[in-house]
């Protein structure tokens, strides 16, 4: 890596396809990005770029370097983000990751948590991507399903959530009421995963005949649309749309556990023990006051 701010020149030459593009973003000067090109150009012994009126086009040599020096500074970057919450002061960067359905809760949390500490800028990333903790990815995600064993990850009980088997109004309307015995003459919304890690997912690729499952959703905020507009029979978490109607009441292996998962290198930096104390306390006030959570 003896050069590697020519490699990250080429790299955003490549991005921009113009040396002016790449020096506003370097915040350098237009000719020592022409003289970091040149230089690496005459140290590989091959061309990077052709060049033309309209800019610079990466050769197939070009390319390849690009990508590899895209991977590298996408690492440091990580790197970056996970030094900076090392710190002992709360401020800086907090990106915490969940379930999309589980954002309506977050988002009120960390802006209080943001008030408490106006230096944190807060990202909460949601989506079924589980993001890499020891890539410094995040700070704090919230998992759910059987307890992460990621080996330099630190894993805490946060909550049960208590899930039933509902119906919308539309639906009985069209189709009937069902009941536990005439299930399979039912459609009913399914995950679009082929290994679901919801542990209803699981019971209904169990119990379910797949030519029963018409509709595919990809994350539970789907799901909840899809309940809603009478798609089919789905799972909600217990008492969160009162205007569902229950087909089966929560079963025990519907239950789904949340975790508070955090990268070792982090976890007791001040910043993350703030936020983990703040979620906790949030977790504690949920309970009282919502049937489908419980503490684990």
């Amino acid at each position: 890596m003896n050069h590697w701010d020519e490699i990250r020149t080429a790299y955003h030459v490549a991005r921009a396809s113009t040396v002016s593009g790449a020096a506003e973003t370097l915040g350098i000067h237009h000719a020592t990005v022409i003289r970091h090109i040149d230089a690496l150009e005459a140290r590989l012994g091959v061309k990077l770029f052709q060049r033309h009126a309209r800019g610079y086009t990466p050769t197939e040599a070009g390319a390849d370097l690009a990508r590899i020096a895209q991977v590298t500074e996408d690492q440091f970057s990580q790197l970056e983000g996970r030094l900076k919450g090392q710190g002992d002061d709360v401020s800086g960067d907090l990106v915490v990751t969940a379930l999309p359905g589980f954002s309506a809760r977050l988002a009120p949390v960390l802006t209080d948590f943001q008030a408490l500490h106006p230096g944190v800028r807060v990202q909460l990333l949601t989506g079924p991507r589980i993001l890499k903790l020891e890539y410094g990815e995040a700070h704090v995600a919230i998992r759910a399903g059987n307890a992460p064993q990621e080996p330099d990850n630190v894993v805490q009980a946060f909550l049960d959530v208590t899930f039933g088997l509902y119906a919308s109004p539309s639906y009985v309307e069209r189709y009937g009421m069902p009941s536990a015995d005439t299930l399979e003459d039912h459609r009913f919304i399914g995950s679009s995963d082929k290994n679901p890690r919801a542990p209803f997912m699981k019971w209904l690729a169990q119990t379910v005949p797949a030519e029963n499952i018409l509709f595919q959703v990809s994350d539970d905020v789907s799901m909840r649309e899809a309940l809603i507009a009478g798609a089919g029979l789905g799972f909600a978490m217990q008492g969160s749309l009162p205007e569902l109607i229950e087909v089966m009441p929560p079963q025990p292996e519907w239950i789904s556990h949340l975790w508070l998962v955090t990268h070792v290198d982090l976890h007791r930096s001040t910043k993350v023990q703030a936020v983990l104390a703040h979620l906790k306390a949030a977790a504690g006030e949920w309970v009282k006051t919502d049937p489908g959570l419980s503490l684990h």
